[in-house]
């Protein structure tokens, strides 16, 4: 997605939500700065292919990290979507790139980072508590923006850490990408909101509308891009699909 295209879905999003774009903006200015000290991955530094699974954190997720855990192969890139991570480190996988705002489990993406997985961390107006404590310990790091770009904090287009992972994945060169974990509903599972008692829960209105906006947005991709897009919770047999 060109810059100019998503700028267009910016603006809807910030009238939609009540964001302000001073906020992102301000925490960018701060992930700019602190990657610019303590050193950021290039686009290219990033492990890169033609095979792409992106995980999201719904309710199929763990049921998905189970099926493809059992015919998994190096031939495929693994992305994360923030606390998608905690649902793949409880399976002894580690996804090779974790797409976060850092709201997710921080001791598993600590953890998946310290393992070698590298870190895309998105800047937006709600987190520069937590972009200010703990993106300057890790390692491995790109930083994001849903607003103007700089030096050390890009933009690739993308609303939430799933349908950014997606961008990310075009963005590398994906000619396949598998959708782990992607429910889009009105549930929600404890991997996207750790602070639920039950494995699973209803999503709150503001949940809701950004994954219906996530959404959106990866059937852009779908339309927009040259690139196969795959549902996996839309297969009956995952392995099946997956060996062949």
């Amino acid at each position: 997605m060109e810059l100019e295209v998503w700028m267009g879905w910016y603006e809807e999003i910030l009238k939609k939500f009540g964001f302000r774009k001073e906020d992102d903006e301000k925490t960018a200015r701060s992930l700019n700065e602190i990657l610019g000290k303590a050193g950021a991955l290039s686009l290219s530094e990033l492990p890169s292919g033609e095979n792409f699974i992106v995980f999201g954190a719904g309710p199929s997720l763990k049921k998905h990290v189970k099926s493809i855990k059992k015919v998994y192969s190096d031939n495929f890139i693994l992305v994360a979507a923030d606390g998608a991570t905690t649902a793949l480190l409880e399976e002894d996988m580690i996804p090779h790139i974790i797409v976060t705002d850092l709201d997710g489990k921080i001791d598993d993406l600590l953890s998946a980072n310290n393992k070698n997985a590298c870190m895309v961390v998105h800047a937006h107006g709600n987190n520069l508590e937590n972009i200010l404590k703990y993106s300057g310990s890790l390692k491995k790091v790109m930083g994001t923006t849903q607003s103007v770009p700089l030096k050390y904090v890009h933009n690739f287009g993308g609303f939430t850490d799933g349908d950014r992972a997606v961008f990310l994945a075009v963005k590398l060169g994906a000619k396949k990408i598998m959708l782990a974990g992607m429910d889009f509903g009105k549930v929600v599972s404890k991997y996207s909101r750790p602070e639920i008692d039950s494995e699973v829960g209803p999503a709150d209105p503001i949940k809701a509308l950004k994954l219906e906006y996530a959404e959106k947005l990866i059937q852009w991709i779908i339309k927009n891009e040259k690139v196969e897009v795959c549902d996996l919770t839309r297969l009956n047999d995952i392995e099946k699909f997956l060996k062949n």
